[in-house]
This record gives structure tokens, C-alpha cells and sequence, in this order.
């Protein structure tokens, strides 16, 4: 079974690795083109790309105009402890021991705009670069056009090697788009976290992505490798809905009503 997460705008490299194993990304040389693409453009040029302030176009102009091509030894840290969005601070890897990172090395991978697909404990560096980001590349007009057909090898030899031919996609639409799924051997189980607001269920965008955070955990803590067993995840009082569900998307709610 394999986790698919996406990666976050806000990072954390402020605080030290409490480990030192590591991995290097797989797809470097692809993320070295897409780096020698953004070196070229001005401040002005990454805040209009980016739709973000003229600080923070200063901070990822000058990240990229000092990147390293080889990410060890530089300022680089494992990219499951980088990210520190609501899915990464529900997760809490920072607490993880070496057999939890060593569960999520073969289970968990996380989509990124800069580097593809991404194992948990491979290097990265500071960055800026979502998937829906349209930076104009020599492969074509976005990076849904850049990363082609690669995240989906990437996902195909894991999961002839891994042979559980199922795929739990807790990454946001925006990323998975990125994975062309009629082209994955395997099923995909995406979960759907909704909260009740009277008189109905619904999902609350910011409690939905820490719940996805949560599962991700569940599943690590859990050594979980039947996608069965998760019918029965509960973190912070979400319980599966069998009536609201499908095949695909799996419902699992909170509050008050009777799913």
C-alpha cells in the first residue's frame, strides 16, 4: 500500500534533523533544469509566478540563485521533517523513531513541484515551486506538462516492487493531477474527510488537510499494509461511513449526525 502526500508551502529548516539518515531525491537532474529555469527570473517576475509578496519573491530568488546542485552537505534536510504545513504538523515526524521513517520509506512518497516525487527521508533544500505554478519550461507551458509521464514510472516501479496494488491518495487535487491515475497499476482510495454543519456533512478545507496529515500518521504508527484496516482510523474523533462512501473515496466523519 502506498500513501501518496503533497508536499507544502511553508517549511522548517530552523530546527535540526533528529536523524541523519537520508536519501537523494530521484529525479535531481530534472529538478537541476527547473532550477537553472527559475534562476532567470527577476523578483517581480517569481511574485507574479508565485502570486507572492515582493518579500518573499526576494527570499526563493535568492534560494535559487545560491542552490547547490547536490543537496548533501549543503543546507538541506530530510523532506518529511522540511515541510511543515497542517498535514506535516498533524503527522509530528519530528517524535518519529528510525523503524517509523524506515515504514514511510517504503510506503510514503509526496508529490513536489520542484522535485517530482519524493521519498520521506530525501534531501532537500529551502524552495518555492507549487505543481499548478504555470513556469514555462522547454517541455511545454506548466509543470503538469514538465513532469510528463516520470511521477507515474516512479509510482509504477514502486508498486510492482511493493505488490499491493493499491494507492491511498491523501494529496490535495492540485498535486495528484500530476499523477495520471488511468495510467496506474493500481487501485486508488481517496479519503474524504467531512465534518457535520447541520443539517449535513461537509468538508471544512482546514480540517481536511490535517486529517489527511493524521491518517498518514495512523497508517506509519499502525504498520498498516491491508488498505482494510483502515476502515478503522479514529484519530481526533473521525470514524468511516460506509453509507456516504464509494469504491474510491472513502468518507470518514465528525460531529454529531448519523452517517
Amino acid at each position: 500500500m502506498i500513501i501518496l502526500m503533497n508536499s507544502s508551502k511553508t517549511l522548517n529548516f530552523e530546527r535540526s534533523a533528529h536523524i541523519s539518515k537520508h536519501t537523494i531525491p530521484e529525479f535531481l537532474d530534472d529538478s537541476q533544469l527547473l532550477v537553472a529555469r527559475l534562476q532567470k527570473l527577476s523578483v517581480s517576475n517569481f511574485s507574479r509566478l508565485m502570486g507572492v509578496s515582493e518579500k518573499l519573491a526576494i527570499l526563493n530568488v535568492n534560494r535559487y540563485q545560491n542552490w547547490l546542485t547536490s543537496p548533501a552537505g549543503s543546507d538541506a534536510k530530510q523532506a518529511l521533517l522540511a515541510f511543515k504545513g497542517d498535514i506535516y504538523a498533524a503527522m509530528d515526524a519530528d517524535r518519529y523513531r528510525i523503524k517509523d521513517f524506515d515504514f514511510a520509506q517504503k510506503h510514503l512518497r509526496i508529490l513536489s513541484g520542484l522535485y517530482g516525487i519524493l521519498r520521506p527521508l530525501d534531501l532537500i533544500q529551502p524552495y518555492r515551486l507549487e505543481m499548478a505554478a504555470k513556469l514555462k519550461t522547454d517541455r511545454g507551458q506548466n509543470l503538469y506538462r514538465f513532469w510528463g509521464h516520470r511521477i507515474n514510472t516512479a509510482l509504477n516501479k514502486l508498486l510492482k516492487h511493493e505488490k499491493s496494488g493499491v494507492v491511498i491518495n491523501l494529496a490535495s487535487m492540485e498535486y495528484f493531477k500530476s499523477v495520471k491515475s488511468n495510467l496506474l497499476r493500481a487501485e486508488v482510495i481517496t479519503p474524504v474527510f467531512k465534518e457535520y454543519r447541520d443539517p449535513n456533512y461537509r468538508v471544512v478545507a482546514i480540517y481536511a488537510k490535517k486529517a489527511r496529515g493524521l491518517m498518514s500518521d495512523y497508517i506509519i504508527q499502525n504498520r498498516i499494509t491491508r488498505v482494510e484496516d483502515l476502515h478503522a482510523f479514529d484519530s481526533d474523533g473521525y470514524r468511516f461511513a460506509p453509507k456516504l462512501s464509494s469504491q474510491s473515496d472513502w468518507v470518514f466523519t465528525r460531529g454529531d449526525g448519523t452517517a
